[in-house]
């Protein structure tokens, strides 16, 4: 079941995301303002090829591919770097109260957006949180600590923009928020995963900890489309 892991992204729009799928049977996208991933079926050039006549001219798209893959003409890579796919496999977490822990709504989207533009945790755009759950720490008014769901290729589901304002790490927000997903997710009879940089090592060190385990290191390629 783990091999639909290989090509998340994919799996994810033909299942727990197809609502946001746009496409055809070689490869889709993400509604642009929710996401800038896309799936390829078999990540061939020939999908690549596909995708190319789909997205418009400077489009930014995000692959997750489990090894090299050949990119044609018609592509310039931004970025290729490693990042590990980590799977939750301890018991699922029960639902706790924190009551620290906002659901972030519509209204606090410009404070989302403000706080991933400085962290960096992954794509976020203006309505990423439509795929859901997402939820935030403020100090004050000024949300300082967020994490949601993202990609759902079916029976998982991915932890994501998990980040910290600089000036408040070491406050342990990271695990609360992570841990509240994870009895989300479990509680959805789903299966908890995330992806982190392999560079990151406070960060999954911290994912390690709270129960995820190394599944496999994926590539991660950003490409523009040139013409």
């Amino acid at each position: 079941m783990t091999d639909i892991l290989d090509n998340p992204i994919w799996n994810a729009l033909m299942t727990g995301n197809k609502k946001f799928a746009h496409g055809n049977e070689y490869a889709k996208y993400f509604e642009r303002e929710v996401a800038i991933f896309a799936g390829l079926k078999s990540n061939s050039e020939t999908d690549l090829h596909a995708l190319h006549s789909l997205v418009p001219e400077k489009s930014l798209v995000v692959l997750f591919t489990p090894g090299e893959i050949s990119i044609p003409a018609g592509w310039r890579i931004e970025l290729n770097k490693e990042i590990l796919q980590m799977v939750y496999q301890q018991q699922g977490l029960p639902l706790m109260k924190d009551n620290e822990l906002v659901p972030l709504i519509e209204k606090d989207i410009p404070a989302m957006l403000e706080l991933t533009t400085l962290t960096n945790p992954g794509p976020f755009l203006p309505r990423t949180i439509e795929f859901g759950n997402y939820e935030g720490i403020f100090n004050g008014d000024k949300l300082v600590a967020m994490a949601g769901q993202r990609m759902q290729p079916d029976p998982f589901t991915e932890v994501s923009a998990v980040c910290t304002h600089p000036d408040h790490t070491g406050k342990g927000f990271a695990a609360r928020l992570v841990r509240s997903q994870i009895g989300k997710i479990s509680t959805a009879s789903r299966i908890p995963f995330l992806h982190v940089y392999s560079d990151n090592t406070a960060a999954w060190k911290l994912y390690e900890k709270l129960g995820f385990h190394t599944r496999k290191q994926m590539l991660v390629y950003v490409l523009e489309k040139e013409d």
